[in-house]
């Protein structure tokens, strides 16, 4: 590990922690003189930014039911992960901190434990990301199922639980899901607001304000479900093209840097032997 990236870890770590704020408080307090108070402040703020994107601010609790609650966890147990990891990190990081050489101990010290502190968030917002792709391929035939159901005259509810039930994804299972909490005589807005914040699409939102309008201005569902199934696959169409067309770049790199030198060396050393046969 470079010693810039290194550096980079330890303060996205310092400010992720809060850190960085508590030591600036610390000697601010006390008055201390610090020598390089500049390349501190500075620290500070790399640190924060950093700290930002690696762990972005946001509720814990929205962010562990667009996960999915896995294993039942909620944020007091999230938090108690990532004080138990840094833990350990940190007792990891105090025998290998007598063997490093220089500064290393140091960082070592500081950077495992934040590292350990960052995991838990790390997995969340990798598991988010999953389930929002597995998501988005699901949508435009769920979507098309649900119209099917409506248009047949099933009530929202019911709608929903023959999609969960006749279709096998997350997408499906948070609507059955919700179709269970329906029929047991929730709120419908506390529903579909719940199914907003467990299903980690712009397009479920899309959807939920599909519904309400419909149902505040009487007009069929039909329709809008169709133009928004049509919507999602132009979308993934559009990805699918881009994805092609940022490809094709890479390839010629691929056969420029491996495969005209293989070609050059091969002419090469063919000349070479007609002229040692010669």
């Amino acid at each position: 590990m470079s010693p810039a990236l290194a550096l980079s870890v330890v303060a996205a770590g310092l400010a992720a922690t809060g850190a960085v704020d508590l030591m600036a408080e610390m000697v601010a307090a006390r008055g201390r003189r610090v020598r390089h108070a500049r390349g501190i402040r500075m620290l500070a703020r790399l640190g924060g930014r950093l700290g930002r994107a690696i762990a972005p601010p946001g509720n814990l609790t929205r962010r562990i039911e667009a996960a999915g609650t896995p294993r039942e966890l909620d944020s007091g147990d999230v938090m108690a992960i990532k004080g138990g990891a840094a833990l350990v990190a940190l007792a990891v990081a105090a025998p290998l901190a007598l063997v490093l050489p220089g500064r290393m101990p140091l960082l070592a010290l500081v950077a495992l434990p934040a590292l350990g502190f960052l995991g838990p968030d790390v997995w969340l917002r990798r598991r988010i990301a999953r389930r929002a792709r597995a998501m988005e391929l699901e949508l435009p035939d769920v979507l098309d199922l649900l119209r099917v159901a409506l248009e047949a005259g099933l009530p929202l509810g019911r709608a929903l639980g023959e999609v969960g039930t006749r279709h096998a994804g997350l997408l499906a299972s948070e609507w059955r899901a919700g179709a269970a909490e329906l029929t047991l005589g929730l709120p419908r807005a506390e529903v579909l607001d719940t199914l907003v914040r467990r299903c980690p699409i712009p397009a479920m939102r899309q959807l939920v304000a599909t519904l309400a309008r419909a149902e505040r201005h009487g007009v069929p569902l039909g329709e809008p479900l169709a133009a928004q199934a049509g919507e999602v696959r132009a979308a993934r169409a559009r990805r699918i093209r881009d994805a092609a067309a940022r490809a094709a770049p890479k390839i010629q790199l691929v056969i420029a840097l491996l495969l005209v030198p293989s070609v050059l060396l091969l002419v090469g050393a063919a000349l070479t032997a007609s002229m040692v046969t010669q």
